[in-house]
């Protein structure tokens, strides 16, 4: 089945050059030119990822990020030409699932898209609920509890918890989890990790500065604590 893919841009030929890469690739795609028509494009259209800009007019990247992320779960690659952290950090915050920022290479962008829907395939084979210490992440229904209370997530935020959940005690360096996360790393993106773990940890543990589930590896990287190390 074909998988569509929107993209949100509004400079017109840049979206018309994404959508022929795309096409090429063997996608469907869709546009819209800034944020209110992107919702209502998405809503009809149920993309299967979303190529998005962060400055456009009438909606912005941002305000379309959070209103249509309450509606699905749709994983987005942004778009950004600004090179600030604060952006970056704040659209991974909001649910991002990846970034690139303008001027890019469309062959990058195309990894990258090829990435994060292979991630997402992947998802959907792996076991529905994984269990460790006394978190519960259930995949079918999105939904994570630690000490059997309701934790909201990133989706981001999910994957990664996910990867760690799978294997307790097992060191996965940056580039890995970005890989499990959204397929092919580039170098420069692997600092993004840091960025998902950090929030995470201030979702699920009890004292973020000293965490007992997501354990820091000094020069390799995280793992997810095993039963013996966590708090009872």
């Amino acid at each position: 089945m074909t998988q569509t893919i929107l993209v949100v841009d509004d400079e017109r030929k840049l979206r018309e050059m994404i959508r022929i890469y795309l096409e090429q690739e063997g996608y469907r795609a869709v546009e819209a030119g800034n944020g209110r028509e992107a919702l209502f494009v998405a809503r009809h259209e149920k993309p299967d990822l979303i190529i998005l800009d962060l400055m456009m007019p009438e909606m912005g990247g941002f305000e379309f990020i959070r209103a249509y992320g309450r509606e699905a779960e749709t994983p987005i690659i942004v778009l950004t030409a600004k090179v600030e952290d604060g952006d970056k950090i704040l659209g991974l915050e909001l649910g991002a699932d990846d970034y690139v920022t303008k001027p890019f290479n469309v062959r990058e962008l195309m990894a990258r898209v090829r990435a994060v829907l292979r991630r997402v395939q992947k998802s959907q084979i792996e076991p529905d609920v994984l269990r460790a210490a006394d978190i519960v992440l259930d995949r079918k229904r999105a939904t994570v509890t630690v000490a059997e209370q309701p934790v909201e997530l990133t989706r981001s935020e999910f994957e990664l918890l996910a990867a760690l959940m799978a294997a307790p005690g097992q060191v996965f360096g940056r580039l890995d989890l970005l890989d499990r996360m959204a397929g092919d790393a580039y170098e420069g993106y692997e600092r993004t990790i840091d960025v998902h773990v950090r929030n995470l940890r201030t979702k699920i543990e009890v004292d973020p500065k000293h965490p007992t589930y997501i354990e820091t590896v000094y020069g390799l990287g995280y793992r997810f604590a095993e039963p013996r190390r966590v708090r009872s």
